[in-house]
């Protein structure tokens, strides 16, 4: 019985044993296949996984802040549908969806940065938006934003599962332009946020989200897998020598959806880029950081494995094919990109039939 149970415990140890090897090897090669790359300039064919797809809700530069639907298999190459034309009349802003968590959609916008309400719509299947409640911050006597202006830019909307709330963010300035220095309002633009369970219930009073005096426009907040969340922000100060990193996308991680945010990091784009917005590439999940060179010329996409990096600039938009790794249709400007099923992609083509590369 003894020898018995003995070569019973081998026999487990050997299956574990293998299993162990197995999922190593496994594991190994799934990295071997990541580390395995394309020799430098050649072709490549870009990964498509047969149950996703994904939606980018932007404006255009014949119509600033009209909703326009361009979609994508791949996340790289992207096609304008609705033969070109927008896909609701009734929404105006910088789009930004988030998904609730009854499953809906909201979207978010308002009709100007004089608007004083931000905007909310919903939609059950990304094609019918309807709206569905309106937000009056209350700007006066912000703490550390002292003098905020009665202006409200480009809103973001984040749905956090951790906290089961939404995140608002947007920026506003506390100091107007002048002609001899255009540049010291968009200076003092800071990032100001709310969240709340419910949109038709959200606090009046908002908070300025990092505590660093930097101008700071077009935040985003995205869950880190990694643990905790990183911030991708626009850095609006004005690039000079003094400022090399000034109108360029950076990222700052941290372990609370609200912070504290360490200063962020170095220039994931070039200057004067905007508007960002995270994707994450199929197969490979790696992360697919797109930003606008404004005001509509083309659009840029860096490239990492992780949020914390390393990141690199990819090429695309170049008038030459053989170096494009990536398309976007001429004339698109700044809204918000977002994962969806190849059934919800095939249910927009279908609603919204015609297109235009």
């Amino acid at each position: 019985m003894g020898e018995l149970n003995r070569r019973g415990r081998r026999g487990r140890a050997a299956i574990r044993g293998g299993i162990l090897l197995a999922a190593a090897l496994l594991l190994g090669s799934t990295g071997a296949a990541r580390a395995q790359s394309v020799p430098p300039g050649a072709p490549e064919t870009p990964a498509i996984d047969p149950a996703r797809a994904y939606l980018f809700a932007h404006m255009t530069r014949e119509r600033y802040g009209v909703l326009y639907y361009s979609v994508s298999l791949d996340g790289l190459h992207w096609r304008r549908i609705n033969a070109g034309k927008p896909v609701s009349e009734d929404y105006h802003g910088h789009a930004s969806i988030a998904r609730g968590p009854d499953g809906r959609y909201y979207l978010v916008g308002n009709k100007s940065d004089e608007d004083p309400l931000i905007r909310f719509w919903v939609s059950d299947d990304l094609i019918r938006w309807t709206p569905y409640a309106t937000y009056q911050p209350d700007l006066k006597n912000i703490p550390h934003h002292a003098n905020a202006l009665q202006r409200i830019g480009a809103p973001k909307l984040l749905f956090d599962k951790a906290s089961n709330a939404f995140l608002l963010t947007w920026h506003t300035p506390s100091v107007p332009g002048a002609k001899e220095d255009p540049e010291r309002y968009w200076a003092s633009q800071r990032t100001l946020y709310v969240t709340g369970a419910d949109l038709a219930k959200l606090p009046a009073k908002p908070k300025r989200l990092f505590t660093w005096e930097m101008a700071t426009i077009d935040t985003i907040v995205q869950p880190n897998p990694q643990g905790g969340y990183c911030a991708v922000i626009k850095d609006e100060r004005y690039p000079s020598y003094n400022w090399i990193t000034g109108k360029t996308i950076r990222i700052s991680c941290a372990d609370k959806l609200l912070g504290p945010y360490p200063e962020p990091g170095p220039p994931l784009s070039p200057n004067f880029r905007e508007a960002p917005t995270l994707i994450r590439a199929p197969q490979t999940n790696d992360w697919l950081l797109w930003y606008e060179q404004y005001a509509g010329t083309s659009y840029g996409l860096s490239r990492a494995p992780r949020l914390e990096g390393p990141w690199y600039q990819v090429s695309g938009n170049s008038g030459v094919d053989a170096w494009n790794r990536y398309t976007m249709p001429a004339g698109t400007r700044h809204g918000s990109m977002l994962e969806i099923s190849r059934k919800q992609y095939d249910a927009l083509v279908a609603a919204f039939p015609g297109e235009i590369q």
